[in-house]
């Protein structure tokens, strides 16, 4: 379960997850230790809102906020693809970068030289107490997939859990076909 669980990894919900929070989420683990867990969930955007709609003396940029998880949801996060531009940005996987200088994403938003298609904001945080993730696992709540940095900045976030359940294979691939509610059946 050490690869299943670590940072830069994906958990898909179990497809009959009932929590609102969770149903068919798709979440980035962008932290994984004996302390906890913290991730964001990548497909549960936040209708007709926009960053520079949020948050006050933000540049205006154009970005969806999505919902990253019932934990502090009174926080910004931001994940990302130019960690070289971005001082103090935590490497997650190959090409993906959680956080940095917030007045220097403002300035390089600003300077154009960051656009909507190279950032995701997240309004909270998905987050495990020590032990709390592993419990889950066992329990069968997540699926854990390989990280595809497309899945985060190219996909629409629509039918990520979908995609990324089909792409790990059989039998998944059946799984990613099933219906949202069994009484589509």
């Amino acid at each position: 379960m050490a690869k299943e669980l670590e940072k830069g990894r994906i958990l898909l919900a179990e497809p009959f997850m009932m929590d609102t929070n969770f149903k068919r989420a798709v979440v980035l683990l962008c932290e994984h230790n004996d302390e906890g867990s913290i991730g964001f969930v990548l497909n549960k955007p936040i209708e007709d809102t926009t960053i520079d709609t949020l948050v006050e003396d933000f540049p205006e940029f154009d970005a969806p906020v999505f919902f990253g998880g019932p934990v502090q949801t009174d926080s910004v996060h931001y994940i990302h693809n130019i960690g070289e531009l971005l001082e103090d940005s935590i490497k997650v996987a190959e090409g993906v970068y959680w956080g940095g200088n917030y007045e220097k994403l403002k300035f390089l938003i600003s300077s154009k030289l960051i656009m909507p298609h190279n950032i995701r904001f997240f309004i909270g945080y998905t987050g495990w107490s020590e032990g709390q993730l592993k419990n889950e696992m066992v329990y069968g709540s997540w699926v854990t997939a390989d990280l595809d940095a497309n899945y985060i900045f190219k996909m629409q976030s629509d039918n990520l859990w979908n995609k990324v359940m089909y792409n790990k294979g059989n039998p998944f691939t059946v799984i990613a076909q099933m219906p949202d509610a069994a009484s589509w059946n």
